[in-house]
């Protein structure tokens, strides 16, 4: 999802949907891994860097737009980056629990968060207010009923201009040397089976880092805002944790 929307926001910028007064500059970064098995995910931390050299070499969106994958992301890594988070970007599918302990360490550093309602953004977004939190995509009962009903991401792909750009460029070799093969195996899994859906939710998810960016021009309800997850964020600590353990988990108090 959010490496499409990159490419979406690349061709708007390069081809002037975006005027130049009109761009909100962002660094983009990306940290992940994947399972010596995982096919489809190392295809797509490939594309991920090659999008990114692509960027980073194109003349049109210097200063505009930049996009990095984080090489060897780790604990090391995030005690630098964390702080650093203006955005933290939490969008798996609702209903997976992909989010975790992550999200809760850029809020308690004062980064916003963009997310569904998935995992612990719903504890998050509970904390923090609804008003503090910018909520997108499906619920879990509307992705059950997709997936019951016979999901069909092609139908997506075909209504949303924005999203059909994107995978067009994936497909025509704009991001693999002019390779139109290189990245078949992706395009098909998005078109035809899509698991994720993360061609249902494109839309939504457009749709609220066009709200992101509103906010950001302003600097000090930005700020307003980040102050107050890190306010509403100490119910995650690791004090409040190993306190629920010891009632909850172990039946037992702490030592004195």
């Amino acid at each position: 999802l959010k490496i499409l929307a990159v490419i979406a926001r690349y061709a708007d910028i390069k081809s002037g949907k975006i005027s130049a007064g009109d761009v909100m500059p962002r660094t983009v970064l990306f940290g992940a891994k994947a399972a010596p098995g995982y096919y489809l995910a190392k295809m797509t931390i490939e594309l991920i860097n090659n999008v990114s050299r692509v960027i980073s070499s194109d003349s049109a969106v210097k200063g505009k737009l930049a996009v990095h994958m984080l090489p060897n992301y780790n604990v090391e890594m995030a005690q630098n980056l964390i702080p650093a988070t203006e955005l933290d970007e939490q969008i798996s599918q609702a209903g997976k629990e992909a989010s975790g302990t992550g999200n809760m360490k850029f809020a308690l550093n004062g980064a916003l968060t963009v997310g569904t309602l998935d995992g612990a953004n719903v504890e998050i977004r509970e904390r923090v207010g609804a008003e503090n939190f910018f909520l997108f995509g499906m619920t879990v009962d509307e992705v059950e009923a997709q997936y019951a009903n016979g999901y069909d991401p092609a139908k997506y792909y075909e209504a949303d201009p924005r999203l059909k750009q994107a995978i067009d460029l994936v497909a025509d070799g704009t991001f693999s040397n002019g390779d139109r093969n290189a990245y078949s195996p992706l395009v098909a899994d998005w078109l035809t089976k899509d698991w994720f859906m993360t061609l249902a939710d494109f839309s939504a998810y457009m749709g609220i880092q066009s709200e992101i960016e509103a906010l950001y021009a302003d600097e000090l309800e930005w700020n307003r805002k980040a102050v107050l997850n890190v306010a509403n964020s100490g119910y995650f600590s690791s004090d409040r944790s190993m306190e629920d353990y010891l009632e909850r988990i172990w039946h037992t108090v702490p030592l004195a």
